[in-house]
């Protein structure tokens, strides 16, 4: 029998991986600690180990990994910028869900701007109170508006086709362009001094790598035009937070959307409003009238849910079959 351990689980990772487990009959022991270097060792006796976003499979974590026994690093998410693949051990494989909504997160980007833009979650509160002035709501129409998308994956194109529905012009950056998508959908490819030139909303939908960790800073930032709104729902560590804290001070940014942050691993999915552990940083941009923030949330509807749990256990199924699975970390 197959021996799997969730690290970083919640009740709803139990509910829905017990519900698909019927099929698989697995056994499965869930942990609400995160992986890193120092729970490694409980993995010892398990084929393989479960993992999300803020899990941290580092080299020295992945060693340990081979050690107790893990041949497979299940990732129940797209991203894996967490795990260390170039220095993955021999005979350790990972596998991820590349494609579970689109439409969840681009949605929650597109509510993310809305609730910006229209000021919803200030009129909320004031209206909670019997307050329905209009002072200090002011937004803007959207129609008409230049929309900057970097990354054109499936959540990027998600994103620019209802973006079209408002009637913007969209312009994409993605080291990997699609012409036909641009073509078919209507969107043009620049280089990304243009797009921060010419963007009046920035929308992030990239994953993480080496070569574009931070590359939302003050330089990027200065490009932009005065009142630009960004958007980030794809990993917190694109955008170099102090510098953005100082342009945001200066009303360079004119409003900021994000669902991820780059120090998020301790805060984020978790109930931190009885400890008085803070992060400045978070706690500063919290402060601050024209920031929304969630807490990673964007993946999490139903649907996606529905997807992450059947891809994921089917991974396994297939990775412990045949030694290969289409959704293979290259």
């Amino acid at each position: 029998m197959i021996k799997i351990l969730f690290y970083d689980t919640k009740e709803y990772d139990k509910e829905l991986f017990e519900k698909y487990n019927k099929q698989y009959n697995y056994e499965i022991k869930y942990l609400e600690t995160k992986l890193n270097s120092e729970t490694a060792p409980l993995a010892k006796g398990y084929d393989a180990v479960c993992i999300f976003v803020n899990d941290v499979a580092d080299k020295e974590t992945l060693e340990i990994l081979k050690d107790c026994g893990v041949k497979l690093v299940v990732l129940r998410c797209a991203g894996f910028n967490n795990v260390d693949i170039q220095n993955l051990p021999d005979n350790m494989s990972v596998v991820r869900v590349p494609g579970y909504s689109p439409y969840a997160v681009a949605e929650h980007a597109v509510a993310l701007l809305l609730s910006i833009d229209r000021k919803i979650y200030k009129s909320y509160q004031r209206t909670k109170k019997y307050n329905f002035t209009l002072n200090g709501l002011l937004g803007f129409d959207i129609h008409g508006k230049t929309v900057g998308v970097i990354g054109t994956g499936k959540i990027g194109k998600a994103f620019i086709n209802i973006m079209k529905g408002f009637g913007t012009e969209i312009l994409a950056y993605d080291i990997y362009p699609d012409e036909k998508l641009a073509q078919d959908v209507g969107f043009k490819y620049v280089d990304l001094d243009e797009l921060y030139e010419k963007s009046d909303i920035i929308s992030l939908h990239c994953p993480l790598t080496k070569d574009n960790q931070n590359m939302i800073n003050k330089e990027a930032m200065n490009k932009m035009k005065k009142g630009v709104v960004i958007i980030n729902t794809s990993r917190g560590k694109l955008i170099n937070t102090d510098e953005l804290i100082e342009e945001l001070s200066k009303e360079k940014i004119g409003g900021l959307g994000l669902d991820v942050f780059d120090e998020e691993e301790d805060f984020f999915l978790n109930d931190m409003s009885n400890s008085y552990y803070r992060n400045a940083d978070l706690s500063v941009l919290l402060s601050m009238p024209n920031v929304v923030i969630t807490s990673h949330q964007a993946f999490f509807t139903r649907e996606a849910l529905e997807q992450i749990g059947k891809i994921s256990m089917e991974n396994i199924k297939t990775f412990f079959e045949t030694g290969t699975c289409e959704n293979i970390v290259k």
